[in-house]
């Protein structure tokens, strides 16, 4: 059995960073809300990986589901594209607060979940066409057989998920390239640590609830637990970008962050796109 109390302990945190995150300069909600076109970068990032997989038409008129969603802004981005019957769901009841106002701004009409995203299939009666998750998600998830046994069951046959995330790698190097000091592969346990801060700009000592506890995940771990609950994989690629600004020696690119030319060619997220079979 896992910790409930690390949930707690992360359910907590999260409250706190979904305060700080929605009055952030990086997230400029304000600014999003003021241009009814712009997509988030985190979801045009996740386009386009994912859009080799659909129709010509895109996200548009198929059903979609966001899984840890946090405070929707990226949720709000595949709802824009044209998604509909839109869920977002997460762990974080302060995030949700968040963004249902944000949706309701928009006027859009999203339905918001609250749950573990790993049994997201018995939180919500219904299936979609396309599942999402992305952008520092499943170092959250203590396990991932019940997670993608989720997904598999949450899909409508031919449905397609994508999940693009931070690379192993870099929680291997605890984020400060170029040395290994801690594991790579899974099953080490959780990872407990203290941070009073997030990762948007001037968050340092704001956080109440500071103890949080991360889980790793290789990447044999994660495309395994998919094939293991039934899907088929379609795509697997290796990115030399990121959403964020992880570590200092990162400099800016159309995606967000990449390492500058000189540096040693690593891979900074990873994607995965798997189709539920019809």
């Amino acid at each position: 059995m896992y910790d409930a109390g690390a949930i707690a302990a992360n359910r907590a945190n999260w409250d706190d960073r979904a305060e700080i995150h929605a009055r952030s300069q990086m997230y400029d909600v304000d600014g999003f809300l003021a241009a009814p076109t712009s997509i988030s970068s985190v979801v045009r990032n996740d386009l386009a990986v994912l859009a080799a997989h659909l129709p010509e038409s895109g996200v548009q008129e198929r059903s979609l589901l966001h899984l840890q969603c946090h405070i929707g802004t990226d949720t709000i981005s595949w709802a824009r594209l044209g998604a509909v019957d839109v869920h977002g769901l997460d762990l974080s009841p302060n995030s949700l607060r968040h963004a249902a106002q944000f949706a309701r701004a928009d006027d859009r009409d999203i339905t918001w979940v609250e749950g573990d995203a790993r049994f997201a299939s018995a939180l919500i009666d219904r299936r979609f066409d396309i599942i999402v998750t992305s952008a520092g998600t499943i170092v959250w998830l203590p396990e991932l057989t019940s997670w993608a046994q989720s997904i598999h069951d949450l899909l409508e046959p031919g449905g397609v998920f994508l999940i693009r995330d931070d690379h192993p790698i870099l929680g291997a190097m605890a984020f400060e390239p170029w040395e290994i000091t801690d594991d790579y592969l899974g099953d080490g346990g959780s990872r407990a640590y203290d941070d009073s801060g997030s990762y948007t700009e001037n968050s340092a000592g704001q956080i109440e609830h500071v103890v949080v506890y991360e889980w790793r995940h290789a990447l044999s771990e994660v495309v395994g637990a998919l094939l293991q609950a039934g899907l088929r994989i379609e795509a697997f690629s290796e990115l030399p970008y990121m959403d964020w600004r992880a570590f200092p020696d990162l400099v800016p690119c159309p995606q967000g962050w990449a390492l500058p030319s000189a540096a040693p060619r690593i891979p900074l997220n990873f994607a995965v796109v798997a189709r539920r079979p019809g």
